[in-house]
């Protein structure tokens, strides 16, 4: 089991680096900052010129979609993760490299499942970049972390699907760039439960579409990009917009999930560093009561077991990637599960001792700790709260002692 960086992906792993260190980070500060110029859910012309500016210099290197295997470097997935780790040390860095969720997942969607139309009117943009797309599951009013209670209505009508109901946290529909969405449906009420459910695409400008309001995530609505509430009422779809077919959601979500839950991961563990190297930073360099903050408590113990965490989490995280690698999707969800757990808690536990390093300072706007950990506390119900993930990982432990269905 290799899980070390390949040499072919030594020289891409440098120039990320170099350049999530370079010119990604020094430019989140104004970025966010224009937030609060004008429309906060439009782009300003700096906010534009920050991001495209950022992107066109990744295209022009080479470093572009490289989380896809047919149109990027084709990595694997051990070898990505070593690039989404330096990518999650900047807000901005997934979209620089257009690796950005929840688009890597839909676009993954439009490359298996969709139509050549399909792929001729979203992907291609989407590989591009110069569009974005939301992916819209959760319900306000049912569990949905059991999806199978997923009640947006989907009814056959001639030529068209229409959709009655509710999404909320649709990320990313917020953003003025978001062009399609691709949206979980019920297409049944009867029949095997992992059966009544579809999935459909949905130009954003559809009649019959509102944005009833942005979720706020601790009290910030994260504009331009957001979490959406929308209402679908009398929406009609061409029934050529159906993914594979009634009844075949849950066999997409399969596909789509277990990548885009790994990504995460991935991402945080490179959100760890970031807390750590700013906390040691901040350690060294600030005193009280006569001594550095290093020296005072338990500030060692809290830079050491940081350290130690964060190692622990990679390795498990590479063990994830290495199984998804072997092409077994059955074995490698236990995995999955284990460090969707993991990853998020250790990198908001550090993020947090960071936080307290720096005391008032560190819950404001004057450092990325705030945000981050906003994110990373997010993340432990996004894709599945852990306690799901924590009872996939005890049923496969289980299974290992008995033959009966858990």
């Amino acid at each position: 089991m290799n899980l070390g960086p390949s040499d072919r992906l030594q020289p891409i792993l440098e120039a990320v680096k170099t350049m999530v260190r370079d010119d990604v980070t020094p430019l989140e500060a104004e970025y966010f900052a224009e937030v609060e110029v004008g429309d906060r859910w439009t782009l300003t012309a700096r906010q534009s010129e920050i991001l495209e500016g950022l992107k066109s210099k990744a295209k022009a290197a080479g470093l572009w979609n490289l989380w896809s295997a047919k149109t990027g470097h084709q990595l694997s997935t051990v070898d990505y993760a070593y690039l989404a780790e330096e990518m999650g040390k900047a807000h901005l860095g997934p979209e620089t490299f257009n690796c950005n969720a929840p688009d890597t997942g839909n676009m993954e969607v439009f490359e298996k499942y969709g139509s050549d139309e399909m792929k001729a009117e979203w992907l291609a943009p989407l590989l591009e970049g110069r569009i974005r797309s939301a992916y819209l599951m959760t319900e306000p009013d049912v569990a949905s972390s059991d999806a199978t209670n997923i009640s947006l209505s989907c009814v056959r009508d001639g030529d068209d699907y229409v959709l009655n109901g509710e999404k909320w946290w649709a990320t990313g529909a917020g953003d003025p760039r978001c062009a399609v969405y691709i949206v979980m449906v019920r297409t049944a009420v009867n029949g095997p439960k992992h059966q009544q459910h579809s999935m459909i695409v949905v130009p954003s400008d559809t009649n019959g579409i509102e944005k009833l309001r942005a979720m706020q995530v601790y009290g910030d609505d994260e504009a331009p990009h957001g979490h959406m509430h929308i209402r679908f009422t009398d929406v009609r779809v061409p029934a050529e917009n159906m993914l594979l077919g009634e009844g075949r959601g849950f066999e997409i979500a399969q596909g789509r999930l277990g990548p885009g839950r790994i990504h995460h991961c991935m991402r945080a563990i490179g959100m760890a560093e970031r807390a750590l190297e700013l906390m040691c930073k901040r350690s060294l360099a600030r005193e009280a009561f006569g001594k550095p903050l290093a020296q005072l408590g338990g500030n060692f113990d809290y830079i050491a077991n940081a350290r130690m965490q964060i190692e622990q989490a990679r390795l498990l995280c590479l063990k994830a990637a290495w199984m998804m690698d072997q092409g077994d999707a059955r074995a490698a969800a236990p995995w999955i599960s284990q460090i969707k757990v993991e990853a998020p808690r250790i990198a908001l536990e550090i993020t947090d001792q960071a936080v307290q390093m720096f005391g008032a300072q560190g819950i404001s706007q004057d450092t990325p700790l705030a945000r981050q950990w906003a994110h990373l506390r997010t993340l432990r119900l996004a894709d599945g709260p852990d306690a799901v993930h924590r009872r996939q990982v005890a049923r496969a432990e289980l299974r290992r002692y008995t033959q009966e269905k858990i």
